[in-house]
């Protein structure tokens, strides 16, 4: 019941915001949806202007589709009908949303959103027009590009707070420019954009708040300017090209303090019921650990990585537990959020709510660790309970080698996990689900 609450005083809220925008009626009392094809949106963000683009699909309301696109990335949305003169694109398990009218010009004007209870501040308007399929530059005006960035980027930041490492994967073709920025926490998804003369600039909007990089590229071939993380923040950086630069090992930053050899928690799951690893529906298998959150778009695609690999594998002695952390520290919202990527993703291993999306929290209720880098973290644990791995963030495939170097390490892992001998106190049977 609260779930259905929380939702309907979501669309409460933006039924006024709505009215609120005004707008032309049509004759028949709605305009209709908007025009099926490519748009091409621009976000206000401070004194930046970020574009992105999308596709719209469907004349009915309950099978319209709004699709994200970044490079090859595809992110599809469902559109629902606020109003007379309006749509409604939530964002999928991200507590935000697109909110637009349809002007009588065509255009669509409004904002992206958050959703999360209490939130204050956090939108960014927008206006979107139809047929314009280019990111940054109107066909015809490209300027030649006099560098080629093509490669690897080692980035280094200059801010007050404390910004991970990180590296650019970049490949240029003529004007057009695609990448990627990984950190330790994980990487931005796929980045779409352009080189113009000596400048450059990338975008990416998938569902969480969009993300730009814009920078001049330097007679000394190195390249200097500043990211924005959308509603948050904006960095400056200067990066060097080198193919040899590395992020810190994953598998090394987070451990267990000396003297720990096991991890020890009790979370409620998504009924309030709570949950131990200690449980005897734990004793005897390989458990995989995700520490997650609904807000962490890392964290999205690592469930879409563990959530088809769990159904294929529990059969083998294997269980798996995603502890979220959400933006609210309160469990039937929780139950709204993690339900929700239960849902969409097919998740059948145990979600349990931890608290607050906060890393002091993370590192306080799992007091083992030695400190908590990254959402999401995993900690793989073998039949005897003892942590053999953990793994600080995640990378995507769109990066290429760094996901295939990771998916072959976790299988390898995991195959020789499951392959140790159960250990004699616990009932084999009971380890296989017989």
């Amino acid at each position: 019941m609260m779930m259905k609450t929380t939702i309907s005083a979501k669309i409460a809220c933006l039924m006024t915001s709505v009215v609120l925008l005004g707008g032309t009626v049509s004759a028949n009392g709605s305009k209709p949806l908007p025009r099926e094809g490519v748009w091409r949106g621009v976000f206000n963000v401070s004194e930046s202007k970020v574009p992105f683009n999308f596709e719209f699909k469907g004349k009915d309301p309950k099978t319209a589709v709004l699709t994200l696109i970044n490079g090859a990335r595809r992110d599809d949305f469902h559109v629902e009908r606020l109003g007379e003169d309006s749509i409604y694109v939530k964002m999928n398990t991200y507590d935000a949303a697109l909110v637009a009218k349809l002007e009588d010009n065509g255009t669509l004007t409004g904002e992206y959103r958050s959703l999360v209870p209490g939130f204050r501040g956090n939108s960014l308007p927008f206006v979107a027009e139809y047929g314009k399929d280019y990111r940054f530059v109107e066909p015809g005006k490209d300027v030649a590009p006099k560098h080629d960035i093509s490669g690897k980027w080692e980035i280094k930041t200059y801010t007050k707070d404390a910004v991970p490492a990180s590296i650019a994967l970049l490949k240029q073709n003529g004007n057009k420019l695609t990448g990627v920025i990984m950190t330790v926490v994980g990487d931005t998804r796929e980045l779409e954009g352009t080189v113009q003369g000596d400048e450059f600039e990338l975008s990416g909007f998938t569902g969480p708040s969009p993300f730009i990089v814009k920078g001049k590229i330097n007679d000394d071939n190195s390249i200097s300017g500043e990211q924005g993380f959308g509603i948050y923040k904006n960095v400056k950086f200067d990066a060097q090209r080198n193919e040899k630069a590395e992020l810190p090992d994953p598998y090394k930053l987070t451990f267990l303090k000396e003297g720990y050899n096991k991890l020890d928690f009790t979370f409620p799951d998504l009924n309030g019921k709570q949950v131990s690893l200690s449980d005897e529906k734990y004793k005897g298998k390989v458990v995989i650990i995700e520490t997650i959150g609904t807000w962490c778009p890392n964290c999205t695609d690592q469930t879409v990585f563990l959530a088809p690999w769990f159904k294929k594998n529990q059969s083998r002695g294997v269980e798996a537990i995603a502890i979220g952390f959400e933006q609210k520290d309160d469990l039937e919202y929780a139950k709204y959020t993690l339900g929700t990527l239960k849902n969409k993703y097919g998740i059948t291993y145990d979600i349990l709510f931890g608290g607050i999306a906060d890393k002091k929290v993370v590192a306080e209720k799992l007091p083992a660790l030695n400190k908590f880098v990254a959402f999401p973290t995993t900690i793989i644990i073998d039949r005897k309970g003892n942590v053999r791995e953990i793994y600080t963030g995640y990378t995507g495939t769109v990066t290429g080698k760094y996901f295939e170097e990771y998916e072959k390490k976790f299988n390898k892992v995991l195959d020789e996990l499951i392959a140790e001998p159960v250990p004699e106190s616990v009932s084999v049977a009971y380890v296989k689900g017989k």
